[in-house]
């Protein structure tokens, strides 16, 4: 990919490899999003969208994390690969 594009975790399709650029969340649920390894250049991998699509399944730090929509929507990055 010659220009990366930037999105928000919940906007990326199952399989795909984001690396974090920006977290736009607010007060505690940003200090723990940053403990669990959701720190800028971390690359997340989005392993599964439930079929309502909330909450979604990532995997970061070796780590799987189900999110929100709500916190998902306000992660943003660069999506470097596709899933399949």
């Amino acid at each position: 990919m010659n220009n990366p594009e930037t999105i928000a975790l919940n906007e990326a399709k199952t399989g795909d490899c984001i690396k974090i650029k920006e977290l736009k969340v607010k007060g505690t649920m940003r200090r723990r999003l940053l403990d669990l390894g959701f720190v800028p250049s971390a690359e997340v991998i989005v392993l599964q969208k439930s079929p309502l699509g909330d909450p979604i399944a990532f995997r970061v730090s070796n780590t799987t994390i189900a999110l929100r929509k709500e916190e998902s929507s306000q992660i943003f990055g660069e999506l470097i690969s596709y899933g399949t």
